[in-house]
């Protein structure tokens, strides 16, 4: 049986992206999403939410490390993924995570409405290592 594996998500960065480099050189961003849902439950309105750890490689990861931050508003189209490792602690971890296929940037207004300007890119970043993706 053949199988489909489509995530759509939209919401707002939970922290700033993370840039890492694998070992090939690859650029990987990692950084969360908290997608909130509204409902009613009788007469009142409640609200949850959900967050996901999302992570964006190539070109996009550094598009993401240069112009998204924490608070700002994103759509994320990709895929669903699990990935099981080890901590250097010895304990073994299931993680579900979005793989980003496609990143679109939100716009984010400052108090006087006018666009906010780009992060300064990282200059330091670590190297990536498939146990670090935590």
């Amino acid at each position: 049986m053949a199988g489909f594996n489509k995530v759509i998500l939209m919401g707002n960065l939970t922290r700033d992206p993370e840039i890492r480099y694998a070992p090939n050189g690859t650029p990987v961003a990692n950084f969360g999403l908290a997608v909130n849902r509204r409902y009613r439950q009788g007469e009142e309105m409640r609200e949850d939410v959900c967050f996901v750890d999302i992570v964006v490689f190539g070109k996009q990861a550094e598009t993401c490390g240069q112009y998204l931050s924490k608070g700002q508003a994103a759509l994320i189209e990709g895929r669903l993924q699990m990935r099981k490792f080890e901590t250097k602690d010895g304990q073994k971890v299931t993680k579900h995570e979005v793989v980003a296929e496609n990143v679109r940037f939100l716009s984010k207004r400052t108090d006087q409405g006018a666009e906010r300007e780009p992060k300064e890119p990282v200059e330091d970043v670590a190297r990536y290592e498939p146990d670090d993706a935590l």
